[in-house]
């Protein structure tokens, strides 16, 4: 068996879900990661990550927003 097929077995690790979660808020997942997600990967532990993931945004967003207004004035 190739390193490659061994690396696609493999279920992957937090880091690399959080890498999949943000490459899928971009729009530029590979086919391959993609694959293995589905395949290996805990769904549950998706949707937590992609919740907390968007909270931090909107937050850093109301934060970005607050500091500007406080700046503005």
């Amino acid at each position: 068996m190739s390193e490659q097929q061994e690396n696609t077995q493999q279920k992957p690790g937090f880091i690399s879900m959080v890498v999949s979660v943000l490459a899928a808020f971009l729009g530029v997942q590979t086919e391959k990661n993609r694959h293995r997600d589905f395949q290996h990967g805990n769904p549950k532990a998706y949707i937590i990550i992609g919740v907390v993931l968007t909270i931090l945004f909107v937050l850093g967003l109301v934060g970005i927003v607050n500091l500007v207004m406080a700046s503005a004035a």
